[in-house]
């Protein structure tokens, strides 16, 4: 009986971690802003994200990332404990990311779109 309570427990545990994991997706978040999968398969996952002026993307996950500035503008990011950062983004800059929680806000006056990709396959070394 002790260790069914015990694994029922831990069971719950890796269902909130689940459960919290899929709230924190970009595509489920902020479907406006993140408009179209281009690509989803066991390496990485293609975003294309859209985020017009005084637009917020509220708080989502990503692994590590890569991500390239289709068209650029002014984002105010914020990741988890730590205060807001302002970036400016360059048209056909591309940039590399750590997995990090964050959310962002378009603090510019024009629309700035994004191809976001996500890495799936990190494997420690």
């Amino acid at each position: 009986m002790k260790y069914a309570l015990k694994f029922q427990v831990i069971l719950l545990g890796l269902m909130f971690i689940t459960i919290a994991a899929k709230a924190q997706d970009p595509i489920k978040v902020a479907p406006g802003q993140y408009q179209k999968v281009l690509l989803d398969n066991a390496h990485v996952r293609v975003m294309e994200a859209v985020i017009k002026p005084g637009e917020e993307v509220p708080w989502h996950s990503h692994p590590n990332h890569i991500a390239y500035i289709l068209s650029g503008g002014k984002l105010e990011f914020t990741a988890k404990g730590k205060s807001p950062e302002t970036v400016e983004l360059a048209a056909g800059k591309a940039m590399y990311f750590d997995a990090v929680t964050h959310m962002a806000k378009n603090i510019g006056d024009t629309e700035v779109k994004v191809i976001v990709i996500e890495l799936k396959d990190q494997k420690k070394k």
